[in-house]
Order: structure tokens, then sequence, then C-alpha cells
């Protein structure tokens, strides 16, 4: 059959998003972080746009923009039919906000009192400071230490390729390729930083970690040593009794012994780790007021951003001498008044969207994590109106804090277990409670996993056996046979 070219008419269906659709959904998902460094680069690059003044002050004060809020038809009739298409994100009373060009939606719930910036603390930049990484603290010692200069070399190609828990993540074999060394000179040198604060760094398995910390206690031939050079794994499973009797010695003996083990540092480079604890800012706060609940936004530190009176004057000079200047204003304008919409979107969304999570975990702010309720994003899609991506897109990333602490606000949406009275029961409050079961058994008997199934199904939790093993491993608790304690010392 011969091939041939035809124009043929389909009619079909699809979704169509616009630049600006496409600029509030990113804008949703982004943490609080991410968005104020967006809006410090759109300050940047966008000469139309400007930070307004942080509040207005009560009374008969106007505002620091009034008067200034008429866009010319003429001038900007792309920005009106533009904003005439606001539904597709949102409902708001857009002429209302173009003359107000404040991005901020809670600010009437969360205003302050302003202060003079000299009273507050110093910024973040002037108490900054860096902490010492385990590569440079082994460097400087390697370089205070009696070593040539090509032994340094040796020593500095080792430490460059050490992994996150302090130990040698490449063989000898190829240090020695690399640096051109005998194999005598690399272990040499190898020894010398095992030695080092801390000590057991550059060890290549626990074993040999465990022998050079052992060791630098002048232990080297104890029993601690012989347990952890041959018998690591007896004791990993709390074999006493074996032990004692493969290495001739008392069980007493053998506690003794795996007491001291237990001392020693299994990860050298603890307390070096690059990553620093971070301080989270949560985006939103609930708080009890006058017996109930309310949502506030935490607007501090995202500026107030309007759209410049003079450039907006600028892109309404008529004149075709003007047109390509005209053209670029228009356009920066355009940029500017949709980013401040779909910022004010998304702190509406982000409120509407905590308000319906509380509303369904009350019980919550009341009375803790074992309240939970089970919940999924259809619930509060369905309550408020939105498709559930919306909902997933608003929580991500975003904190909120309560009565009960700093969370995460995707942490309230639970998958839930039937309970014996036929309601739902999350699956973090069933997490809570076989913690709880675990923190006050007998170190010498643990509750093996089918057990505290049944202790849960005293208080109603149907749950089998292999899901409580499930969320005790999410929790990273040990099986009971890691937890014995046979002999633990009171």
């Amino acid at each position: 059959m011969a091939l041939e070219i035809r124009q043929v008419q389909r009619l079909a269906q699809q979704l169509v998003m616009t630049p600006q659709l496409q600029q509030a959904i990113k804008l949703l998902q982004l943490s609080r972080v991410e968005l104020e460094e967006l809006i410090s680069q759109e300050l940047q690059e966008n000469p139309t746009l400007e930070e307004g003044p942080p509040e207005e002050k009560e009374g008969g004060q106007e505002t620091a923009v009034a008067g200034e809020a008429e866009i010319s038809e003429t001038a900007l009739p792309e920005v009106k039919r533009e904003l005439s298409t606001a539904d597709k994100i949102g409902t708001l009373d857009w002429q209302e906000y173009i003359d107000t060009h404040s991005n901020s939606v809670h600010g009437s719930l969360t205003a302050e009192a302003s202060r003079d910036d000299d009273d507050g603390p110093p910024s973040w930049e002037n108490t900054l400071t860096k902490k010492t990484s385990l590569e440079d603290h082994l460097v400087w010692q390697l370089r205070m230490s009696r070593l040539t200069e090509r032994e340094e070399a040796i020593g500095s190609y080792m430490i460059g390729n050490l992994d996150e828990h302090g130990y040698l993540g490449i063989s000898l074999e190829e240090v020695c390729q690399a640096t051109e060394a005998a194999a005598e000179e690399t272990e040499r040198v190898l020894k010398q930083i095992q030695f080092f604060d801390p000590v057991g760094v550059a060890a290549r398995d626990l074993r040999e970690c465990l022998l050079v910390q052992l060791e630098n206690l002048g232990l080297g031939d104890s029993l601690a040593a012989r347990i952890v050079s041959a018998h690591l794994h007896q004791l990993e499973n709390k074999r006493y009794d074996r032990l004692a009797r493969d290495l001739g010695v008392s069980v007493e003996d053998i506690v003794d012994a795996a007491h001291l083990i237990a001392s020693l540092e299994p990860r050298p480079a603890r307390g070096f780790e690059e990553e620093e604890i971070r301080t989270i800012i949560p985006d939103v706060s609930v708080e009890k007021i006058t017996g109930e609940y309310v949502v506030f936004l935490n607007d501090e530190g995202i500026p107030r951003l309007r759209v410049s009176s003079l450039y907006r004057r600028l892109a309404g000079q008529e004149g075709e001498e003007e047109a390509s200047a005209r053209q670029y204003l228009q356009e920066k304008v355009r940029a500017a008044t949709w980013l401040i919409k779909s910022i004010q979107q998304r702190q509406q969304t982000l409120y509407r969207v905590t308000q319906s999570i509380f509303k369904f975990q009350r019980d919550f702010l009341d009375l803790g994590v074992r309240h939970l309720k089970p919940m999924v994003l259809k619930d509060v899609a369905e309550d408020i109106g939105m498709h559930e991506s919306t909902v997933s897109r608003a929580t991500a990333n975003k904190y909120v804090h309560t009565p009960q602490g700093l969370f995460e606000l995707k942490y309230f949406f639970q998958s839930g277990l039937k309970s014996g009275n036929g309601e739902d029961v999350a699956s973090e409050s069933v997490k809570d409670k076989i913690r709880s079961i675990i923190s006050t058994e007998d170190p010498k008997r643990p509750h093996s996993d089918q057990y505290i199934a049944g202790l849960l199904s005293q208080e109603s939790i149907d749950i089998a056996r292999r899901t409580v093993a499930k969320y005790r491993e999410a929790m990273g608790i040990l099986p009971s046979s890691k937890r014995r304690q046979p002999y633990s010392r009171k």
C-alpha cells in the first residue's frame, strides 16, 4: 500500500497550563526558605517590583501607595485581560488587590507594633561560625606529626577518602596505586592516623575500629579484645553463656567486657558531621484563644511586594518612540502583578488547608499524638473544594507550630487501623503506644512483637505481629532478641 500525506481534523480535550498558572503551582509547593530566595531574586531582576512598607499604622494615616493605585486602561490593557483569568487560580477581588499592591494576606491577624531595627538582635550573618570538619581536624594533626613530605601526601589521600562514619572507604591497594607508595609504608601511615583524635578513625571495619580503641587504652590483650577479634557476632546476639564457655571464663567476666565494649565509639566521625541542626521557622501556627483554636500565617521575613508607581506611569506613556520601552515595561509590570497575586494565593491556600486539617485533628491539639485520627488528602480536598494535588503541594515542606509542638503538615495525614469498637486509629497513634509499651518492659525479658500485638488488642486495636514489626522498625527500635539484656546492671 502506498504511503500518502493527509490532513485530518480531530476534536480532543487537552489541559493547557498558562505560564501564570504554572507559576502559582510552583510557588505553592516551595518551602519558606525557597520562597524568600525567589522573592529576593525577583526584586533584583524586575525593576517594576519593589518592597512596600512593613505594616500600616492604625488611625487615619493613609497607606504609602494610596492614590497611586490606578492602572491606565490604555497603557495596560493586557494586564486587565490577564487578571480576568484569575478564576483559574483563585476568586479574589483583584481590583481591590491592585489598589493595595501587597502580597500580605494575613497581616491584619499578625500585625505587630513597629520597632527600631537597632533594638533587635544582630543579624544571622554576624553570628555565623564554621564548624571544624573531621577532615580539617585530621589534616591539622597530620601536619603536626613528624612525618616526611611523602608520608603526609599518603596520609592526606587517606583522609580525603574517609566515609561519613570516619571509616576508610578504599583499600590499601588503591592507596598504594594512587600515591605510588609501598604497602609497608602505607600501612605505617594508616596506623598512625588511626591513633589520631578521634581514636579509631580510618579503620576499615567495625572490628578494627574497636580494637584500635582498646589498644589505645592499653587493653590490646584483654578479654574484651579477644571478644571483638573473634566473637563479635555472638556478642551482638548477647550469647553470654556461650561466650563464657568458648573463652573459658565466667559469665560475669563476659558481662564486664561487654559493658567495656559498649562504651567504645563505633562511629569515629560522630560529632564532626557537616550537616548542622537547622532551625525550622514554622509557616503557620495554631493558638488557643478564648477556648477556640485560631490559625495564624507567619508572614515574617516575606517582603510585602508592590508594583512601582513610577514604572507604571512610564509604561503608560504614549508615542511611537517609547513603544519599545513601553512594551518592555508592560511585560515587567504584568510579571510583577502575577508574582504578587501568586504569593497571595499561596498564603491563602496554605491558610485554608491548615484550618481544614485541624478541623479534623482537634483532639490532637487538646490531647496529643495518641489522639490523632486517620486522614488522607481527599478528606481535606473535599472539605475546602480543592484538588488533592493542590493540598499535597500546599503541605509539602511546610511546618506548623501547635500546642503539642512543631510538626510538618504532612505528619497529620495518617493511614488507619480498624479498632475493636469500629473506629479507625491513626498509625502514628499506634506507634506511640508501641513505643510506650517497649519503654516500660523488663530489659531482661523484652516483649516480643506477638506479645505487643496482644497488649494492643486489649485496647481494642486489632493489629498483626508483622505490622507491629513494621512500625517498630520504622521507629528504629531493635527486635526483642537484640533488646534483651540478661545481665543488665541496675
